[in-house]
């Protein structure tokens, strides 16, 4: 693993561990993790590959990815308070992004100590094509993970915002307005 990796490895696990005390939801809350993989796809993600079981593996990743990052998203704790919102990281918010962060990592650390052969055998066994499909796999991973998990707590902050309002403040649509 290069500087580059180790470095955007730990900035993606320190991104929930700043979770875990309390603190306000903000622009920050979103552009940091999405910026640190906008930079990973960017910097590893030249292809997607598509021959033999290439795009199984890449969508079998990216959907633990997506079920990561909406479970870690649901997990984590979204409340009103003073007018604006706070977001903790739970325990199992904080377990799960640390599992697929270190899934990925630990990965990469075996292949480069040892385990090249294994994953050259199971590739050739499963009809993956290339390492690039392995790259791809976990790159697509994380962004989904990302992704996933900043746009539950976005959805869920703003069912919250939306629950915390007074009732004279909240909206309706003409249309189902019975008293105009």
């Amino acid at each position: 693993m290069t500087t580059t990796d180790w470095i955007t490895d730990i900035a993606l696990v320190l991104v929930v561990f700043r979770q875990l005390r309390e603190g306000r939801l903000d622009l920050k809350t979103f552009l940091i993790p999405l910026g640190i993989v906008a930079f990973v796809a960017h910097s590893y993600l030249d292809s997607v590959p598509t021959a033999g079981n290439d795009l199984v593996l890449i969508g079998a990743l990216t959907a633990v990815g997506a079920a990561l990052g909406i479970a870690g998203g649901v997990y984590t704790r979204i409340r009103p308070s003073g007018g604006h919102l706070l977001i903790k990281a739970g325990a199992v918010s904080a377990t799960l992004w640390v599992l697929g962060m270190g899934a990925r990592m630990g990965f990469q650390l075996w292949v480069e100590h040892g385990g090249a052969d294994h994953v050259a055998r199971f590739s050739l066994a499963h009809h993956i094509t290339s390492d690039q499909a392995w790259v791809a796999a976990f790159v697509l991973m994380a962004l989904t993970e990302v992704v996933t998990r900043v746009a539950t707590i976005f959805i869920r902050s703003r069912l919250v915002a939306h629950e915390g309002q007074p009732a004279a403040t909240v909206k309706t649509a003409p249309a189902l307005d019975r008293t105009a």
